[in-house]
């Protein structure tokens, strides 16, 4: 009997990524084969994203193309969440369901292919399936968010915090790093909140007690043989203990922490922390522990009733933080979110202007951080290898969002996944460059 073949479509975030993997796993351990496109495959699943608009276009532009090219498509995902007529939109559609819905994935696939299971030959890689590189991985530790930003509807897509048992995210990594992966990204949408909706409820893992808690988990995995790299850390106190993790080595020295604003009244109006001068004694403090430490955070331009002076605030503490890397958007009304109904919103001209200025003056933040790191060494994980040298990462990139490293290597002696060292010789606002150190 032939093996049943699915076609796969992962669009979104990190955090959806991973249900990809966790679906894409869940195939292969099953029996069935993953088609590289639509021909050939008995059903395709679309992983759709649904927070802003330019995601819901691409989203519905994949399901409209799958159903054209093969006609068999589920859809999972934010989009299947947030869209109640989408199965009349797309009346040919199998199946639709919301985010982290494995089961009712599987359940749609067996009902239009059912497996043809050979488990002689049918063997799951170690790891599971993963859609990024070989040698770095998502790890999503929750799903869902406690809080109410008024930006955002990824509560209502998702739902409330559901932590992950500490030991069942632990075996996790340590599969993913016997499998050669050599960098873990600790995603989720509040890392930082871990555990909080479980009391941080301890679990006996070997010969000892670890909480549910992000400083716990962070210790547990600083133990494997990988880079581990924080992503969207909610500034709660307790991630000050964090810092001197990253000082002794045990995880990066990489903190994202998504700041958005600086402006009180503009953080009120988000339901944001308003602290900004706590904030920068936090900075400063963090500094000292761990003097080589990245901050990585995003911001909004453009939010209902932001005015000229808010916007001052915040350039003003983009120059007080010296932020490394930084995104930014110019705010869009996202449909469900409570900011659509804020009083004076911002005028669409207005609100470009502002993020260009904005990008213009942390582009100048972020080239003369990066110019302090000429004549350094820096590790550096190699992403792509090519004739003349190799495209890297330092401990400060994060994968896709930051800046890489330009290796120079006539004698091309790196492989993708090595960790090397790097004399840096060049940098710009974005990216380093450098000759390997042999």
């Amino acid at each position: 009997m032939s093996k049943s073949q699915v076609g796969f479509v992962s669009l979104g975030c990190p955090k959806a990524l991973v249900d990809s993997e966790q679906i894409l796993s869940e195939l292969r351990a099953e029996g069935y084969g993953i088609s590289p496109g639509y021909e050939g495959a008995d059903v395709v699943v679309v992983n759709t994203c649904g927070f802003i608009d330019d995601a819901i276009a691409e989203s519905l532009e994949a399901i409209e193309e799958a159903l054209n090219e093969n006609g068999k498509v589920i859809v999972t995902g934010c989009l299947g969440a947030k869209d109640p007529n989408l199965m009349q939109r797309f009346p040919n559609l199998l199946a639709v369901t919301g985010p982290h819905a494995k089961r009712e994935v599987m359940q749609a696939i067996h009902q239009v292919s059912p497996p043809a299971h050979d488990p002689h030959i049918d063997l799951l890689p170690p790891g599971g399936i993963k859609l990024t590189p070989r040698h770095y991985a998502y790890l999503k530790i929750s799903e869902g968010c406690n809080h109410r930003c008024t930006f955002c509807i990824i509560p209502d897509l998702r739902g409330d915090l559901v932590s992950r048992p500490v030991g069942s995210v632990i075996a996790e990594a340590e599969a993913l790093v016997s499998a050669g992966v050599k960098e873990l990204l600790v995603v989720s949408q509040d890392t930082s909140a871990y555990g909080i909706d479980v009391k941080y409820k301890p679990e006996l893992l070997s010969t000892k007690m670890v909480r549910t808690h992000i400083q716990d988990l962070a210790q547990e995995l600083g133990q494997l043989d990988a880079w581990i790299r924080m992503h969207y850390i909610y500034p709660y106190p307790h991630v000050d203990k964090l810092i001197p993790l990253m000082a002794d080595g045990l995880i990066l020295p990489y903190l994202d922490i998504p700041f958005q604003h600086a402006s009180p009244s503009v953080l009120k109006a988000m339901r944001r922390p308003a602290h900004a001068e706590k904030v920068l004694d936090r900075i400063q403090k963090w500094r000292e522990v761990c003097p080589d430490i990245t901050l990585r955070s995003t911001f909004i331009t453009g939010f209902p009733g932001e005015t000229d002076e808010d916007f001052e605030i915040l350039l003003d503490f983009l120059d007080e933080a010296q932020l490394d890397r930084v995104g930014c958007f110019a705010y869009s009304p996202v449909e469900g979110a409570q900011a659509n109904v804020l009083d004076n919103p911002v005028d669409e001209d207005v609100k470009q202007a502002r993020l260009a200025t904005f990008m213009q003056h942390q582009a100048q933040i972020s080239a003369a951080r990066l110019q302090r790191k000429i004549g350094r060494t820096l590790d550096v994980i190699i992403d792509e290898v090519g004739e003349n040298g190799a495209i890297g990462r330092s401990m400060a990139d994060a994968p896709e969002i930051d800046g890489v490293v330009h290796i120079l290597d006539e004698n091309n002696t790196m492989q993708s996944g090595d960790i090397v060292q790097v004399q840096i010789e060049a940098a710009d606002a974005h990216d380093l460059q450098g000759v390997l150190k042999l």
